[in-house]
């Protein structure tokens, strides 16, 4: 199989980590665990977008240095990887890393060789919360639509563009590539933006106004757009340009590129950040996911309202592969989902303490109790067509709804065999029994590999080990 380059987008570092980058953060890592296990060499990228107008707003209103405030915020993200259960191979990439700053002004440089950059005087309304400009025809309401409860501003000054509208015949061709971005309407919903007329782009901010940013090559008085900046991260977590240790030709030239995002950001991600590879003559991305929102109680999270889910909190209780479970089972993996504490707890009890958690309990007291010794070790022959096919769909709820369909199948032969009462009368067919139900307990817990990580070991460990667990998932009230 080709390597496997795998990202998440960036999150700004102007709040906590909030429980829509865990689910984005849990998609990729299913999909990274998964690729490995099927022989992929997989490089994983995360981290945080560290520059812009909002982020030094935010430091500003704690009274700290903007890299004193970026460098707190990236170890709080930075410590996702364990309360995650996020892969030991993680790639973790800050853009006020030296190695990303001078990535950013060579792929400015290799757009302004191009042709695709000049400077211009322009006037418009800016939206601080996207760090970008807003044209009439975006407006709701006279308001961003991603943030109808900030007013954009007016702003007047002389900044760079991007060509944006010589690449309508490239990107059109691009997006017309099934599969180049899930899901499907997704794909539909970006090719209908770029046929009906691209316009440039401002992609620098004047100095005076905006110091927190990397700076214009060949240009003081400027610093560069947030977001030109941040998508570059992309292709500098991977050594490039200098390519010293030949990732970035194995991974992005070589391998597959498949990048996972919120659905606020196919405009940036499939548009904007495709042109600039164009612009720079690096290979396109060869997929984009997009995940929809998470509303709690039917609405979007606010503190002012109290509906906020923060996951941290969610692991001290339950444990990772609680909330892994949940966010990849009962979220669904590309529209809007509600996620509240009581939903939550629901499926907690019931998939887990009363489904995987008290079967394994259930056998490995039968096996503990009558068996001399543990089974074998089941050889591995791949897993089933429907599992396989949800996965590479990148349908997480669906490739859970097989195993759990697997695991009260095994439920329904311990109801209708009765191990427990055949072991009694006869001892042989008894053991042999429940040897059966202990090996095929393991077949299926294989299939939690890239979901539930902790889970899967744990099994694996007391069914090889002839040992009744402690209780995986206690019941809660």
């Amino acid at each position: 199989m080709k390597p496997l380059y795998l990202t998440t987008t960036l999150p700004y570092v102007n709040a906590d980590p909030h429980i829509g980058f865990a689910l984005e953060c849990v998609q990729a890592d299913i999909q990274a665990r998964y690729r490995s296990l099927m022989g992929s060499d997989v490089f994983f990228n995360t981290g945080t977008d560290e520059h812009g107008l909002k982020i030094l707003q935010k430091a500003r209103e704690e009274g700290k240095e903007p890299q004193a405030y970026t460098d707190e915020y990236a170890e709080k993200f930075r410590a996702l990887k364990e309360r995650l259960g996020l892969s030991e191979g993680l790639h973790f990439i800050r853009t006020t890393d030296a190695h990303h700053k001078s990535a950013a002004q060579e792929i400015w440089r290799r757009c302004f060789e191009k042709g695709d950059i000049y400077k211009k005087k322009y006037k418009g309304l800016y939206c601080v919360g996207d760090e970008m400009f807003l044209k009439e025809s975006d407006l709701v309401n006279g308001r961003c639509p991603n943030h109808p409860t900030m007013d954009p501003i007016e702003i007047e000054e002389e900044n760079y563009f991007f060509r944006l509208s010589a690449y309508q015949d490239k990107l059109t061709a691009y997006l017309s590539q099934v599969g180049v971005i899930v899901p499907e309407w997704r794909r539909q919903e970006a090719l209908k933006f770029v046929q009906s007329g691209l316009e440039d782009f401002s992609i620098s901010r004047d100095k005076s106004r905006l110091s927190w940013g990397i700076p214009v090559p060949g240009d003081d008085s400027q610093v560069m757009y947030v977001w030109f900046d941040a998508l570059t991260n992309y292709i500098s977590t991977l050594g490039w340009p200098e390519d010293s240790g030949g990732n970035f030709k194995k991974f992005w030239e070589n391998g597959e590129t498949l990048q996972m995002a919120g659905k606020d950001q196919v405009r940036f991600q499939s548009i904007m950040w495709q042109a600039m590879l164009l612009s720079a003559g690096v290979k396109n991305t060869d997929r984009v996911v997009y995940h929809g929102f998470i509303t709690s109680g039917g609405q979007k999270m606010s503190k002012s309202v109290g509906n906020v889910i923060d996951p941290y909190a969610i692991v001290a209780e339950y444990g990772t592969d609680a909330l892994r479970y949940f966010l990849a089972r009962h979220i669904h993996p590309f529209e809007d989902s509600d996620f509240t504490m009581e939903r939550f707890k629901e499926a907690y009890n019931a998939d887990l303490a009363n489904g995987i958690g008290n079967l394994t309990a259930r056998i490995m007291t039968l096996a503990e109790t009558h068996l001399e010794k543990p089974i074998v070790r089941p050889e591995a022959n791949g897993f089933p067509k429907e599992y396989t096919d949800a996965v590479e769909s990148y349908d997480t709820n669906k490739s859970l709804d097989f195993v759990w369909t697997e695991i009260q199948k095994l439920d329904q032969k311990i109801a209708e065999t009765k191990p427990f009462t055949v072991v009694k009368e006869d001892a042989a067919a008894g053991k042999k029994l429940i040897a059966e139900l202990a090996t095929e307990l393991y077949v299926i817990v294989r299939m939690l590999n890239p979901f539930m990580p902790e889970t899967n070991k744990a099994i694996k460990e007391t069914i090889l080990a002839n040992k009744k667990p402690a209780t995986l998932f206690p019941r809660k009230e």
